[in-house]
């Protein structure tokens, strides 16, 4: 088992550094979501039960456990530190940006809700109306708030 985790994980690093290489090589700045995965995989607190005191009522810890594999998995965190170090050495430039609302606020008008956001897929904006994949938003916000991270440090 530790020889097939091993390689497994040989595997994973070489993507990581093959896909940050490509993006250094391809771009001299590349702007991130500043994500807390140490937060984002955190076990959720026990409820305890109100009428049964010694006991605790369901809270999620199965569900959030798939969840917490899945995001460990596809290590977020090794990636990101491969890429910092790799833009660092060809003399590129890595943004980390805040990552709130950047899938709900419209890149078009500004106008930030939840109701912008009408599928894991779709957003539209209550506002102006403006319509368009949601990741594509996503991605847009974040290189918005990365162009004004850099006109602010000028």
């Amino acid at each position: 088992m530790a020889k097939l985790y091993a390689k497994i994980r040989r595997k994973r690093l070489d993507h990581a550094h093959k896909t940050a290489l490509t993006l250094v090589r391809d771009h001299d700045i590349i702007a991130h979501e500043r994500l807390n995965t140490a937060g984002m995989t955190k076990n959720p607190d026990p409820k305890p039960d109100p009428e049964q005191p010694g006991s605790f009522l369901p809270n999620g810890a199965a569900a959030k456990t798939g969840l917490n594999r899945s995001i460990l998995d596809a290590g977020w965190g090794v990636f990101l530190a491969i890429l910092t170090n790799k833009a660092e050495s060809a003399g590129r430039t890595v943004i980390a940006v805040d990552p709130r609302n950047t899938s709900r606020t419209c890149p078009s008008c500004g106008h930030a809700a939840k109701e912008n956001r009408a599928t894991q897929a779709k957003f539209r904006c209550t506002a102006c109306g403006f319509a368009a994949n949601a990741d594509h938003v996503g991605a847009t916000n974040v290189l918005n708030r990365a162009g004004l991270a850099l006109c602010a440090a000028a």
